[in-house]
């Protein structure tokens, strides 16, 4: 039997056997994941519009699945407000090889995306995407690996660098460290091949393609202290994109990660009502980028990336006028 064939047979198993889509409700469906041809679960809302809509492709944590209701606020905002929404596995937690950055992921998220822009009526130069914890690191994944794809990238508290993870959370026992080795085969250093996984699988890798694309990173200042993730791992893909006058310094860096506060040469006042009692201590812009450190831990404020995915969109909209 060919592999076209397959495929096809795929397809039509996947519409016979496929649960009852309801029209205006979030759906369990299964899609075409053009990684293997396997079928793949994700959440989704389809606004039926009969004009075209933007679509928020939103991301699970480290841990997380498909059925994970952290992004549940911008999904109802979403609903509300007639946009699409989809909330793919790509492979499940975090855990082993097949999942945490692989591949697999990258095609399963793009095969998502197309799911949703042949079932809905969906504006494909306002696909916006966001991910909080391991989303954010995947979201930063996708950024760098198709930046054609999407018009805004929103990452809460995400990895950049798998190495780095894997030494601080050996160093302060978060277990964190053996899924990523049970992921890239083994601990950095151990062989080429090894320390190859870590670098291909690490948003760092990528993220310089992706300085077209409107990314806000968001890190709050406690984390890596009261949370998994250092600060550091968002201060340096914003480096990334950022222009060579634009980039924090090594010390800097440095001194928000051990002193858990903003240096003194950087101090601001902000006020930016849409992160309510947990403002921003610290913003940055270069170009397309953005970084936000807020008052708070690893976690997500969804009236923030709601904000800025509104922004962006509106702003999208004004300049296509």
């Amino acid at each position: 039997m060919s592999r076209h064939y397959y495929a096809i047979l795929l397809v039509v198993a996947a519409i016979v056997f496929a649960p009852a889509v309801n029209a205006g409700e979030v759906n369990e469906v299964r899609y075409l994941s053009s990684a293997d041809d396997s079928q793949q679960p994700a959440m989704f809302y389809n606004p039926n519009a009969s004009d075209a809509v933007p679509l928020v492709v939103a991301l699970h944590t480290w841990s997380g699945d498909y059925k994970q209701d952290n992004h549940k606020d911008i999904q109802q905002w979403c609903i509300d407000h007639g946009w699409a929404y989809i909330h793919p596995n790509f492979r499940g937690p975090n855990v082993r090889p097949q999942a945490t950055g692989s591949e697999l992921v990258v095609k399963d998220i793009v095969s998502a995306v197309d799911y949703a822009k042949q079932a809905a009526n969906i504006d494909p130069n306002a696909i916006y995407l966001v991910g909080t914890s391991g989303g954010g690191y995947t979201s930063l994944v996708m950024a760098g690996r198709h930046p054609e794809i999407w018009a805004g990238v929103s990452a809460w508290v995400p990895i950049s660098d798998l190495t780095a993870w894997y030494q601080q959370c050996k160093q302060t026992n978060r277990n964190y460290y053996k899924n990523i080795a049970a992921s890239c085969g083994g601990v950095p250093g151990s062989s080429p091949e090894v320390d190859e996984e870590y670098r291909k699988r690490s948003p760092l890798t990528y993220l310089a393609n992706a300085k077209d694309v409107k990314l806000h990173l968001h890190a709050g200042i406690r984390d890596g202290h009261d949370g998994s993730v250092p600060i550091s791992h968002s201060l340096l893909a914003f480096n990334e994109v950022a222009a060579a006058e634009d980039r924090l310094s090594a010390d800097e860096i440095a001194y928000f990660d051990k002193e858990i506060e903003v240096p003194e040469s950087l101090n601001q006042s902000l006020s930016d009502p849409s992160y309510g009692s947990k403002q921003p201590l610290f913003r940055r812009t270069s170009g397309n980028a953005t970084v936000t450190i807020f008052d708070g831990r690893h976690e997500l404020i969804p009236t923030a990336a709601i904000a800025w995915i509104e922004s962006v969109h509106e702003s999208r909209r004004g300049t296509a006028k």
